[in-house]
């Protein structure tokens, strides 16, 4: 197993039973967890929707989508294309923010095409997103359920700050998020995309006092779905992968010369179906919503010089073996 790490770090893990450390799909030993993905579908939102639907360690409430990857009707329609091919047309979709909270919109095109999920020929969408706003439908859907739910925002937090803003009363037990890094960006030296495309909408979700967990580029750059990996998909989903994935891994080795691409959205999904997937710190994180230099940047309190008072659990180790075997197994679980 390789499992990599800040050095002299002491990590929060939890203990599962067995089978679920092993990631197999058996019946969950507990109830499955509620969860929300808020999402901008995106290549690894796609495959981190696949994870979800295929895991019976959650039971997915609903997907709200957000302006991000792409624009917001590119990124609701592929949320809904995702779901119907998946079978699970009957999983609701909320749109939600068109741009972000203060600064101009951006999208990442470079990354995943001009229509947020180029490479595969994905059918159009055959159903419309609910008439509910996404901020509305989360917390509604937060408020009605019957057990603590975990929110899952794998795009710009735009839509869970509205949330916290409009709804104070709709509180997410946690919420599992991918975005920033204790010392990598990846859309500027300083800045990682998902919180630098809404900087003030991540500092206000930092300083909610809900219990924060940031999976950032330190954990999701050192697990790559490789060609390996690539080459043990099957099945109808494991080709609409395969396709995702060959579009996806240009840039990555262009840019970065990785070889293979960091699923980053699919590994905070996989943080909730097994916590010991990744291990963490309690710290401090500040979000720069000022400096030209550095706006966006998660500001990682990670050796605790300061007296600030730790509001994040921090993704510093992966066992990517674990994660990448998980994915494998549930993308090749669909029929």
């Amino acid at each position: 197993m390789r499992r990599r790490r800040a050095r002299g770090l002491p990590l929060r893990r939890a203990t599962l039973p067995a089978d679920r450390r092993r990631g197999r799909r058996n019946t969950p030993l507990v109830s499955p967890t509620p969860i929300l993905i808020d999402c901008d579908p995106g290549h690894d939102d796609a495959i981190a929707l696949l994870l979800a639907l295929a895991s019976p360690e959650v039971e997915i409430l609903g997907v709200t989508s957000v302006a991000g990857n792409q624009t917001l009707d590119k990124t609701t329609a592929n949320a809904i294309r995702v779901l119907e091919f998946a079978g699970r047309g009957d999983v609701p979709v909320a749109a939600g923010a068109d741009r972000p909270l203060v600064r101009e919109q951006s999208v990442a095109s470079y990354v995943h095409g001009e229509t947020g999920l180029d490479g595969p020929d994905l059918p159009p969408p055959q159903s419309e997103p609910v008439a509910q706003h996404a901020v509305d439908f989360l917390a509604e859907k937060i408020r009605n359920s019957e057990r603590p739910v975990t929110l899952v925002p794998v795009g710009p937090l735009t839509n869970v700050a509205l949330l916290l803003a409009l709804h104070p009363d709709a509180r997410p037990e946690r919420i599992v998020l991918m975005g920033g890094a204790v010392a990598e960006g990846n859309v500027t030296p300083a800045a990682e995309f998902n919180i630098w495309c809404d900087p003030e909408a991540a500092a206000r979700v930092f300083a909610s006092g809900i219990d924060v967990t940031m999976i950032g580029l330190d954990v999701t750059h050192k697990a790559l779905f490789t060609q390996a990996h690539i080459g043990r998909l099957a099945g109808r989903v494991g080709e609409m992968v395969t396709e995702l994935l060959r579009f996806y891994d240009t840039f990555h080795r262009t840019v970065y010369n990785f070889d293979g691409s960091p699923i980053h959205d699919a590994l905070a999904v996989a943080h909730v179906l097994n916590p010991e997937l990744v291990g963490t710190l309690k710290r401090n994180v500040e979000i720069d919503t000022e400096s030209e230099l550095c706006r966006g940047r998660t500001v990682v309190d990670l050796w605790q010089r300061t007296d600030r008072e730790p509001n994040a659990h921090v993704g510093v180790e992966v066992d990517s073996d674990g994660f990448l075997e998980l994915l494998v197994e549930r993308i090749n679980s669909f029929q």
